[in-house]
């Protein structure tokens, strides 16, 4: 028995290029370790071969900040 071929409607190559340019990281902020900190941060990347430590302070980051945004959301009857 003869299968049938689905035919997906593509995404509009348009709407993927504005996608990716949302998403590209153009602003910097830079912040300091002391000696401990940077030892521990580097003591777990190699303990978990974490190949990006950039990648690991911002999910780190974005993690806290989004939790702390959902935790303080206004509710209805407050």
């Amino acid at each position: 028995m003869a299968r049938k071929s689905r035919k997906f409607s593509s995404v509009n190559p348009d709407f993927l290029a504005k996608e990716r340019a949302s998403l590209k990281r153009t602003c910097r902020k830079t912040i300091l370790f002391n000696e401990r900190e940077i030892k521990a941060i580097n003591e777990y990347c190699q303990l978990f071969k974490v190949e990006s430590k950039s990648a690991l302070i911002r999910k780190s980051v974005m993690e806290t900040v989004l939790k702390g945004l959902n935790e303080n959301l206004p509710t209805l009857f407050e």
